[in-house]
């Protein structure tokens, strides 16, 4: 399985490096405002997606707000940018990173572009599979893909 951030990004969990993980997070935390431009580039070539979309995705979701937190009727809380969902924090969690590292907008970025792959590699390069972000259930995939749609066709990206 293809690692969720390049060693450069990933956050390590090895137990002698626990505090040293801790420490790194925090200051990559700190520092972050917001997923700089060249992430979108980068994790959507790293995980084989369009950075375009990551990039509606995170309009759409958040606006770009890094600090953005949603917290769900079903008790579920969506973090950061692309607002990752806390259904995902333990499979994030064995991948090496932590739920507080995706206020790091280019952790965050990294983490949405795995999904979407995911994604793709279900539904293949389709609408489904960018609705499918969000939601499974068809009414709510849909209605979402329309959505990243209407996102870029506001941007003058998509006809």
């Amino acid at each position: 399985m293809k690692n969720l951030l390049p060693a450069s990004r990933r956050c390590r969990n090895s137990v002698w490096m626990r505090l040293a993980l801790a420490l790194a997070c925090t200051v990559a935390l700190n520092g972050a405002v917001h997923a700089e431009a060249d992430c979108y580039e980068q994790a959507g070539a790293y995980q084989g997606v369009n950075p375009l979309i990551l990039r509606a995705i995170v309009w759409f979701e958040s606006k770009g707000n890094p600090e953005a937190v949603h917290r769900n009727t079903d008790g579920s809380v969506d973090i950061g940018e692309a607002q990752i969902n806390s259904i995902h924090f333990n499979e994030l969690r064995r991948n090496g990173v932590p739920p507080g590292a995706l206020r790091n907008g280019c952790v965050n970025v990294y983490v949405a572009a795995w999904m979407l792959k995911q994604k793709m590699l279900r539904h293949g390069n389709t609408w489904r599979a960018i609705g499918a972000y969000h939601s499974e259930t068809p009414r709510l995939r849909d209605q979402y893909a329309r959505d990243i749609h209407a996102v870029l066709v506001s941007w003058g990206a998509s006809e």
